[in-house]
């Protein structure tokens, strides 16, 4: 899928688990409810970090075109290094490493790591990627037309408005996690969520995706896990735009207000 529509998976998949946490007696403070929505949207552009021309390649400027060579580099490496006989030969690295459960799980758990041992401005740090990836995705028409550096005073701006609020008691900065220096530990949930949406869209297009990886499928570990050919589309197709997006939409407008207990 493309960017637009992997962010919007990535939010409604958010507010979808704030629903169900809802449901069980676990219910989000508003805070986390949108904050979590903006970092699993902005977490849902990261695996195309090995494409060079995907939103996420070009949102940092020179850094994220740089780490986008390295993490294609690295993914190419580790797929020659893993492939099995059934596995095709390939010079690149685009939807191998960053495009599977174990990459999603590690970051994941890299950053709930960092936002726990960092202190505040690491916090601020991990909200501010997410909420420029997250304007990027979700405002994607309005992004193109402006400057890098205004989409950037955007993410800052708003990462220290949502930090501030999640700060004050009760708003849930120790959500779920509620043991002493725990807090912020819930963050890395989000960015696994994201990561995890973005295969499963991209598993449902005509390429598939090796989610499984390092599991092997028969004489494939790179197996392209995707629902049976005829029922597959091409990203950015009508089917993407005119029947995907807009379910995201519901989906996610639904989960919210009944997270919310709006209704339900």
């Amino acid at each position: 899928m493309m960017g637009p529509a992997h962010s919007l998976s990535g939010a409604a998949a958010w507010l979808a688990v704030g629903a169900v946490a809802d449901a069980l007696d676990r219910p989000m403070p508003w805070p986390v409810l949108v904050v979590g929505a903006l970092i699993c949207a902005g977490a849902a552009l990261a695996p195309d970090l090995d494409h060079k021309s995907a939103t996420i390649s070009r949102a940092f400027g020179p850094l994220s075109k740089w780490l986008c060579e390295v993490i294609e580099k690295l993914s190419c490496a580790v797929y020659k290094a893993t492939r099995k006989p059934g596995d095709p030969r390939r010079s690149g690295g685009h939807r191998t490493l960053t495009h599977t459960w174990l990459w999603a799980v590690l970051m994941g758990a890299g950053f709930s790591a960092l936002a726990v041992l960092g202190g505040r401005w690491v916090v601020l740090g991990i909200l501010f990627v997410h909420m420029v990836l997250a304007v990027e995705g979700l405002l994607w028409r309005a992004a193109r037309v402006s400057s890098d550096v205004l989409v950037w005073l955007l993410g800052a701006t708003s990462a220290w408005i949502l930090a501030d609020i999640l700060n004050k008691p009760g708003n849930g900065a120790d959500w779920l996690f509620t043991g002493p220096g725990q807090e912020y530990l819930w963050l890395g949930l989000p960015i696994v969520l994201g990561a995890l949406v973005h295969n499963v869209g991209d598993a449902i297009t005509v390429s598939g995706c090796p989610i499984l990886w390092p599991i092997p499928v028969g004489n494939k570990r790179w197996h392209p896990v995707g629902p049976p050919k005829s029922i597959r589309f091409k990203a950015g197709s009508w089917v993407e735009l005119r029947v995907l997006m807009p379910a995201f939409t519901i989906t996610g407008a639904m989960s919210g207000m009944w997270a919310l207990g709006l209704i339900g």
